[in-house]
């Protein structure tokens, strides 16, 4: 196929290419609704009032972890046409060490310890199937939202992808979950809300 089309209508991947996204770290996600919509409800004087999608958003959300029991969820906010969250992919081993297991705290990580892997890693994402990755996570949670809309005649639609981001560094973790927890507080200014 890539002969055929020579790439011409191939999406390129915004994922790391060394990075196997069901590594042990912390990551930041956003997805949107579909054409920034606001579908999750509104905000008023800094606070959001969810909708009824809205609350099945927060919902499923919080409900990750008993899915994927290997994910610690961290600091999380809806807004009306997005969400941003933090996910700590935390296994026993998630298959970069071999013959033992690696530390599975990742919330008290060493973050010179997770950059260093990144730099050392060979790794290159593949097709191939996509379970217990950051990726089967997202999928599952936007299904389950939208099966939810679909079944109880919602109007609601998600954006067909979403951004993430490693977090490297305990600075990048705070400057993140400060940005998460005061995100209703700048809705005037967010980039979202235009």
């Amino acid at each position: 196929m890539d002969n055929k089309f020579r790439n011409k209508y191939r999406i390129s991947s915004i994922r790391l290419q060394n990075w196997n996204y069901g590594w042990n770290a912390p990551y930041y996600v956003t997805i949107c609704t579909k054409n920034r919509e606001h579908y999750f409800g509104k905000i008023v004087n800094g606070e959001m009032y969810l909708s009824e999608i809205g609350e099945i958003a927060e919902q499923f959300w919080c409900g990750i972890p008993d899915h994927f029991p290997f994910v610690i969820l961290d600091a999380f906010v809806i807004m009306p046409n997005h969400i941003h969250g933090i996910i700590v992919i935390n296994k026993t081993d998630d298959g970069r060490y071999v013959g033992g297991n690696v530390d599975g705290n990742v919330g008290t990580q060493n973050f010179a310890s997770l950059r260093q892997q990144y730099k050392k890693s060979r790794y290159k994402n593949q097709f191939g199937p996509q379970r217990k990755n950051l990726a089967s996570i997202i999928r599952g949670y936007k299904t389950g939202v939208k099966k939810y809309a679909t079944m109880n005649n919602i109007d609601f639609k998600w954006q067909p992808r979403y951004n993430d981001h490693i977090i490297r560094d305990n600075q990048s973790f705070d400057r993140i979950r400060n940005y998460i927890n005061n995100n209703n507080k700048n809705w005037k200014n967010d980039d979202f809300n235009k």
